[in-house]
Parts: C-alpha cells; structure tokens; sequence
C-alpha cells in the first residue's frame, strides 16, 4: 500500500513539473546558494540554474513556468552575475493577459533593464495598452515600469495617458500617475506645461498619498521651468499653507501617525516646496510666515520626528524673505538643538549656524556660549564643526573673551584636536588684534602651551611684530624667558625666546622698558647664558633650533663681555658636529669670539627692524605653493599688516602680488594715461582689464577697510563693521575708498537680490582744496575674474572746498564670488588752475588704516628695489659682456703679434742660414 502512494505521488510531481523548468523552485535554489561554504560552490550553483533556464527558453514552451524562471533570475541577477539572455522573456511575460505573469515582467524589466537598452522600445506598445486597461492593478503595474525605466522617447510617446489618468477616480491610479510624471518631467523639461495644472489641481485632494505625490511634482516643476515656478507661485500658495495647517492640527490618525507625529513626510515635502517658492519672494514669503511661525512653535522637539520638521522649518525660514523676528526664532530653534543629547541633533545644528550667521549674526551671538560648550564636546566632527562656527562668530567686540576662551581650553584639548585648534586661535588673535601689546600676550601663550603644533609662519610674524614694537620689546623679552622657564617642550616658543634673547638680552637684564603692571624680574647676565644653553642642549636633533641658540650665544658674547669665555666653550663644542651648518657656524663664531674683538660690537649690533612690508610680501610669495598641498592656512601678518577678510587668503595674496606688479618692467613715475583705458561709456563691459595693473608706480597709494570674520562665500558687502556709515543714495552702504589732503572718494555698495555676485558701487567725489577741478576723468581696473561696467558720471567739474560733488556709478560681476575678494585699482585725472594731476590708488576691502599707512610707505620703497635690482642686473650682465668681448679682441690681437713675431724671427733665421752657405 505504501508502495502505491509513493507511485501516485511521484506521477502526480512529474505531471506538475514542466519539462521546461528548471527543474527547482525559488525557494529550494536560494536554500542551495546559501549553503555554499566557498564562492566557487556558489558560482557552481548558479551555473547550473543558469544552464537550465537557457535549456527552457531555447525549447520554448513552458508558459506556466516561465514566471518561476524569471523569478530566479532576478535573484541571480541581484547576486551580480549576467542575465542578459533572459531579457526577451520580460516583454514575453508582460505581453502574458493574466496579472501574475505580468506583476513578475515588469518586475523583471525594471530590473534587469534601463533607459540604455534597445530592447525597452520594444516594450512601448505594450505599456501603452497597459495604461489603458479596464483593470488598476494592471493600470499600476505599468505606471510602476513607466516611471523606474522611462527614457525621454518613450515619454514623449505616453505623457497623454499618464495625464489622463492624473484625473482618474481611483486613489492609487492617481497616485502613482503622478509619480510617473516626474519621471517625464525629469526627462523632458519641456513637458512641464502639460502637468502644471494637473499638478496644482491635485493639492486639493484630501489623500495624503495623493497629497506627498503632488508636492514633488510641484517640486520637480519648479527645477525644470521657470514659467512652471511662478505660476505655482501663483496658484499653490494657498493650497500648500491650508495643506500644512490641516496636516499640523489634524487629530490622532493611525495610518499617518509616526512616534505621534501626524505625517511628518508630508509635513518636510510641504516645507521644501515652500523653501522653492518662496526663495527670493517677498510676497510668497510674507504669506508663508504666519503658519511656520505656527509649525515651529506647535512642533515639540522631543522625537525624532518632530526635530526633522523642525529643522526643515528653520532651513525654510532662512531660506525664504522671511521677517526678522521668524529668524530669531528658527535660529533659537538650533540653539535648542544644540542642547540635545544626541550628536547628529548638534551636528546639523552647528552646520545650519554656519549658514545662518551670514543671515542674522546677532542671533547667532546670542547662542555663543552653548557653541563654546560644544567646542569642548568628546564627539571629533563636532568638535571642529563648532570652532569654525566659534571662528566666524568672533568680531572687534567679542574677540577677547572667546580668546580666552579657547586659549584656556588649549591646555585640556586633544592633541589630535590640537592643531586646528591652535591654527584658529592664531588666526583669529591676527586678524582682530587692535594693540600689539595684547597680541604679543595672546601668541606667548599660544607659544607656551601648544607652541608645537604652530607653524613657522606664526612666530615668524611674532618677531617681525616684537622687532617693529620699539617700546614692547622688554616685556617682551621678560615674558618670554618667564613663559621659557615654566614650558621648556614647546618647540616654537624655544625659539622665539632664544632670538628676542640673543637681540635685547640687556633690557632683559636691567629689565627696560618695564610697563606699569608688569611685576619686575632679576636675571642675571649667567642666567640668560644658561637659558640659550638650555634650549640648546634639549633640542639637540632640531638644526634651527640650534642655530638660533649659536647665534644669541654669540650676540650675547657682545652683550655680556664677562660671559664671553663660557659662551666660547659652549659654541668650540659643536666644531665638530655632524651637521655641517652647525659646524661651520660653530667654527666661525668661535673665531669672531677670539679674534675679532675689535669689530665684534659693530658686528653684533641689534637687527634693525623688519621691514613689515616686504615681510608680507615674501610671506605671500611662498605661500601659494602650500595652500595647494595643504588645508587653507590664514595668511596674515599681524601688527597692522592684515590681508583683505572675506575669502581664502591665496586668492588675496594672488591679488596682492597682482595689484603690486612685484616682477613687472619698470615704470616711469606716475601711470601714464595711456596704460589704462579710456572711460567705459555706459554698458560697456571690460573683462580684460587686468593689463592696466601692470602701471603701478612708485607713488601708488593703498586703500581699505577693515571687515569682520571671513565665511567661505562673503565677498565685498559681507562683514562691513558696526561704524560703517550709510549714506542717502537709495541706501547705500558706504565706506571711505580713498582721501589725501586733497581728494575724498566714497563708495556706496548695494546688491541685487538673488545675485549675489554682482553688486552695484556708487561713487562720490569730494574737492578738499581751494580750487575747483576741471576735466575730472574717473577710471578703474579689475583682475580677469571681474567684470566692471562704468556708468557716465554726473559731471566733470568737482567743486572746491566741498561744496558738491560729482558722483559715478558702476557695476562689478565677481565670477569666483565666496573664492576670491573684490580688488579694483583706480585713477582720477584732472586739471587744477589748467596743470594736469592724477591719482592712483589699489582698493582692497578688507585692509585697516595700520597696514594701509605700511603699505604707502613700505610698497613703493619694496617695488623699486626689485625694479633697481632688475636694471642693475641688466647692466652688469652687459658690463660683463662687453668685458668679455674686449678680452676677446684683446686675446685676438696678442695671438696675431706672436704669430707675427714668430713669421719675422723665421724670415731671418732664414736669411742667416742663406748667408752661412
């Protein structure tokens, strides 16, 4: 009896089992890949199904299992192996009449095909009678394949039926149709007119399916035509705001309901559509206030939920014209979050600060002790998200406090955390430092508790500032050896000290120029000596270390004459050290100590000041090669010489060095008028511009201000200072471009909405003197990344004394705009009493009055030594060769003597013999 069962059932398996199939059910092929222990079995058991599957397509037949063969190589497919040759059994499934074979097709070809393939036109037809099937589950699957793998012919083809059923009674029919047209839209921008009605239609609907479905494609018409944004401005306004309070005040709904949220996928859809609409318009804004304002102060901020529709509200009120006090209160909203415990909360919030302080800096000041807190955070990413934001935040007023802040945390911090850390407060102490007193303090600090980890280009500007700072130079000294004497690790502090010793190691010891609160030291001239020896014998593998130390030891050796026979022994014992520059300044000192006495006093005399000026020059020179190797170093130079804020520090040296003309053919004193052009009349665009700032003279001014901290895309508008006066021309920011003890130039700024890289200038005119100005010419030039467009001016004669004025509008297009500043050099010709004059000056936002009044003086001076330079280069190298030519002549005409010589000796040994016979 058993027998006959195990019969039955084995004919009834084999009546099932098609001849075509291959043989095993998805099911028991997945059990048989997962089992394998190695790839190669895998690969053994995927080519055996593959093998199979081929074997039934090829036979034909076998419709009701084609399904299952498809199903399988879906997965083998997923596992990343070739599928290509079940392609044609999609479109054969598809074409099938029941829904099961059609469901597993369009699956099939959404996977195992894309918009690439040739065969998907082969498909066409049959998605177009799809679409218009009597039943909506067919209807969906082909709006599902349509709207995964649509290509731009295919919807040119079918964007009617997908527009007719946009209008279908049925909710998932109307829901997935408008998915599909984003699709289209996407494909072809063109097709947008055809669904801006539909789409606005469907933001009545009460399905929130329908709903989150319409707002994208509200969303996707928005990017692809502008036509499509402002009639949506026009239209779905209202829809989107009734939508946002229905969805806020809507009771508990189950379906919708997440942690106790009430959609909050539609609640962020809404608001990002609101941040499109809204973006540079005003009327579309002032309509959208009032209900965020309700969204953010309804929303609790205790879920997760409830914090994306928060943070999406705030990211749509700093993104749209909103009013100020909606400002304060999205950015209140980030201060919340920064309380939050949990860290990807804190991280945005601190990403979304950065871009709100261009915004509303004082709402973001409000919050700067949370910010601080976060600095000293455990988590890395946010620690140094929030000392950026801490270093936007600092201005003239608040920069003491938040430097102490952080110079008292740079004891606790990490050492990974270090270096950036240091690197910003050096930044900041040289970019906002009013007195040098308080920046030499703040850098000594730096210097003593992570003098390691500065770079040479820090403390090298800290000795130019000491050397230039005449009456600092004692405390100086005495700060360092007390800062010497307690951190004797840290590297850049060693030898910053060792140089201010080895230069004003007497006043270190009679303690000069002693300031009223500075408590008085005693050192002897042996405890300086033991200092420089000290630092010597510790850093024994540091060569610039130790030949700093060899040279204050030597400079000592002048200062302290009763010191000079232990300073002899100390430098005698590196004459024979491996390094050779420390050898041969060992034994060279060594000989100036013993030999040359009489000299040594002259010899050894006190450096002179560094020349700020050409300091900054060659600091900007060298350091274009390294912001391209490493992060974006702030290059400044501290003690009044500050390059323009508002952009990477290599984009303002390379305008420094271009305005300069450092390298360029000389020039004869003062521009001539033909280097620069004539006035550009009204539209005119001069785009090639920068040929005019090769003519810089030795009588060049310089002019600027001074603006607050630099964000990635501030540019010339960004960070005017709180005494920047406005001025009564349509409410121009102004600020004093240029004045001398006879001409005053003002420029008023204004930006164009929604482009910030133009902005409009207004340019006054003020006669200082006694005597009117006549034939006034006003021209200006700008680097290659700059458009300038000149308006005609109002007028040629400036009136004496200040009684009027002439003023003249242009434009400026920054093409680099958040990369590089505004740089312009301009030039005003005139005649006074029928004499011609003119003034140029280079106008460099962004530059205070200390480094303007350095650059007068020092630029000039700096710019005609390397122009003598070049011409006496020039002169010797044609010296040397018409010395040259001259031994050469010279050497010609002693070889033809000796050869004559020698003929005439000939000629009468020649005659002797002759005579002889």
């Amino acid at each position: 009896m058993d027998t006959v069962e195990k019969i039955v059932e084995d004919f009834a398996s084999d009546i099932a089992m098609s001849p075509f199939s291959s043989g095993t059910r998805l099911r028991d092929m997945i059990r048989a890949i997962r089992a394998c222990k190695t790839a190669a079995e895998e690969r053994a058991v995927v080519r055996r199904e593959c093998a199979e599957i081929r074997a039934a397509i090829s036979e034909g037949g076998g419709e009701g299992i084609r399904h299952r063969n498809m199903a399988k190589l879906m997965f083998i497919h997923m596992l990343g192996y070739p599928t290509h040759f079940g392609q044609m059994e999609c479109l054969k499934l598809i074409a099938a009449a029941g829904y099961p074979e059609k469901r597993v097709g369009y699956l099939g070809l959404m996977l195992l095909l894309d918009e690439r393939q040739e065969v998907l036109m082969l498909v066409t037809n049959s998605l177009k009678q799809d679409l218009n099937h009597s039943n909506q589950f067919i209807v969906g699957l082909a709006l599902c394949a349509l709207g995964n793998i649509c290509s731009a012919e295919m919807a040119r083809d079918l964007s009617p039926e997908v527009e007719r059923l946009m209008r279908s009674r049925e909710v998932n029919t109307k829901k997935k149709a408008a998915l599909c047209s984003v699709r289209i839209v996407r494909k072809v921008p063109d097709l947008a007119e055809n669904f801006m009605g539909l789409a606005s239609s469907l933001l009545k609907e009460k399905h929130h399916g329908i709903l989150i479905s319409a707002v994208q494609l509200c969303t996707e018409l928005c990017k692809a035509s502008k036509d499509a944004l402002e009639y949506l401005r026009k239209n779905c306004i209202d829809g989107l705001v009734r939508i946002l309070r229905d969805v806020s005040n809507s009771s508990y709904a189950p379906e919708y309901d997440v942690a106790g949220i009430s959609d909050p996928f539609l609640h962020i859809r809404v608001l990002k559509l609101m941040h499109i609409l809204g973006q540079g318009d005003a009327d579309c804004s002032e309509y959208m206030n009032d209900i965020l304002a309700q969204v953010a102060t309804k929303t609790e901020s205790n879920k997760n939920a409830a914090n994306a529709i928060l943070y999406e509200c705030v990211q749509t009120i700093m993104g749209i014209e909103a009013t100020s006090g909606l400002r304060v209160l999205a950015i209140n909203i980030l201060g919340r979050f920064l309380s939050n415990r949990d860290n990807n909360i804190r991280y945005v919030a601190l990403n979304m600060l950065m871009r709100a302080i261009t915004v509303d800096t004082q709402a973001v000041q409000r919050h700067r002790t949370t910010i601080l807190e976060c600095v000293k955070d455990a988590d890395a990413s946010i620690r140094k998200r929030a000392l950026g934001l801490v270093f936007l935040l600092v201005n003239d007023t608040n920069v003491k406090p938040l430097t102490k802040e952080l110079i008292d945390y740079l004891d606790l911090a990490d050492p990974d955390f270090k270096e950036d850390l240091t690197a910003k407060i050096c930044s900041i102490v040289e970019r906002f430092s009013q007195e040098k007193l308080w920046y030499i303090d703040q850098m000594i600090k730096v210097l003593s508790l992570a003098g390691n980890h500065v770079k040479d280009d820090v403390w090298h500007a800290l000795v130019v500032v000491i050397s230039n700072a005449s009456e600092l130079q004692g405390y100086s000294v005495r700060s360092l050896y007390r800062s010497l004497q307690a951190f004797v690790d840290q590297g850049s502090l060693i030898r910053v000290a060792v140089w201010c010793i080895g230069e004003y190691g007497e006043m270190l010891v009679n303690n000069v120029g002693m300031l009223q609160l500075e408590e008085p030291i005693t050192v002897t001239e042996s405890d300086a000596v033991d200092a420089v020896q000290l630092a010597l014998n510790r850093y024994s593998t540091d060569v610039t270390t130790r030949a700093m130390c060899l040279v204050a030891l030597l400079k000592l050796s002048s200062r302290f004459p009763s010191t000079s026979e232990r300073i002899k022994q100390i430098v005698s014992k590196n004459k024979e050290n491996i390094v050779l520059e420390l050898q041969q300044r060992s034994i060279e000192f060594s000989s100036i100590i013993q030999r040359h006495q009489s000299i040594r006093p002259s010899l050894l005399e006190r450096m002179p000041a560094l020349d700020e000026a050409s300091y900054l020059v060659k600091r900007a020179s060298t350091a274009q090669a390294t912001l391209a190797a490493d992060k974006p170093a702030p290059t400044v130079s501290p003690g009044g010489l500050k390059l323009p804020n508002g952009a990477p520090s290599s984009a303002s040296t390379d305008i420094l060095i271009d305005l300069l003309s450092i390298g360029s053919s000389p020039s004869q004193n003062g521009a001539p008028a033909a280097d620069l052009s004539p006035p550009a009349q009204l539209g005119a665009v001069v785009p090639e511009a920068t040929d005019l700032l090769s003519s810089l003279s030795s009588s060049t001014s310089v002019s600027g201000t001074k603006s607050a901290p630099a964000v990635q895309d501030m540019d010339l508008l960004d960070g005017l200072t709180s005494n920047t006066s406005v001025s009564g021309h349509d409410n121009y920011l102004s600020i004093t471009a240029f004045q001398s003890a006879t001409l005053k130039i003002n420029f008023g700024f204004k930006k164009q909405p929604g482009k910030p890289q133009e902005t409009t200038i207004l340019a006054t005119f003020t006669n200082l003197t006694s005597s009117s100005y006549t034939d006034f010419v006003f021209q200006a030039a700008v680097p290659k990344f700059i458009q300038l467009r000149l308006d005609p001016a109002s007028g040629n004669i400036v009136p004496a004394s200040g009684d009027g004025s002439v003023t003249q509008g242009f434009n400026v297009t920054n093409n680099q705009h958040g990369q590089k500043p505004l740089a312009m050099r301009i030039r005003m010709s005139y005649k006074v009493n029928d004499w011609n004059k003119a003034k140029s000056a280079i106008f460099l936002p962004g530059y205070s009055a200390d480094r303007t009044r350095s650059l007068n003086t020092h630029i000039p001076k700096a710019i005609d030594r390397v122009r003598r330079r070049g011409e006496d280069r020039h002169i010797g190298e044609r010296r040397q060769g018409e010395e040259r030519g001259a031994a050469t002549a010279e050497s010609e005409e002693r070889r033809a003597a000796a050869a004559a010589a020698t003929e005439s000796v000939e000629r009468r040994a020649g005659r002797t013999m002759t005579g002889e016979e």
